[in-house]
């Protein structure tokens, strides 16, 4: 018995949409990559990109467990000596929260091209509304 491999070309892709609100921040995030990456799905293959779209709604009414929203941060280097900085989630999720749910998911996804194609899939939105309609995006409970 052979292994089944998928081919690109033959991969049908669903959109869905997840609505954040009350759910966990990295569990979420985490649940969200696994869709972008294909895992959900029996015809899983590593090195071609099986995921779905995935559109996310409410991202600012995620919810962070004990006291991560304070203490928690969000860090990025320049590459020159001292020129790292730190952002607690607490103000990043009351300026860019669609940008911190959208990094927590990227950096869960592989680094390299297959990882980039499968980020292109994910849309984070603040608010309830998205313009996707015309995709016809299924509901998914979380």
């Amino acid at each position: 018995m052979k292994t089944y491999m998928a081919k690109p070309g033959e991969v049908q892709q669903k959109w869905y949409v997840v609505d954040a609100k009350g759910q966990v921040f990295g569990r979420l995030a985490s649940k969200i990559a696994s869709i972008l990456h294909g895992k959900n799905k029996p015809e899983y293959t590593p090195h071609v990109d099986t995921g779905d779209f995935v559109i996310v709604i409410n991202a600012e009414q995620v919810v962070f467990t004990g006291k991560k929203l304070e203490q928690k941060l969000y860090r990025t280097h320049s590459g020159y000596p001292g020129g790292l900085k730190e952002t607690p989630y607490k103000v990043l999720m009351e300026k860019k929260p669609e940008f911190a749910l959208y990094e927590a998911v990227r950096r869960m996804l592989p680094k390299n091209r297959l990882g980039r194609k499968m980020l292109k899939k994910l849309r984070v939105y603040k608010g309830a509304e998205h313009e996707h309609a015309a995709q016809m995006p299924e509901v998914i409970e979380l």
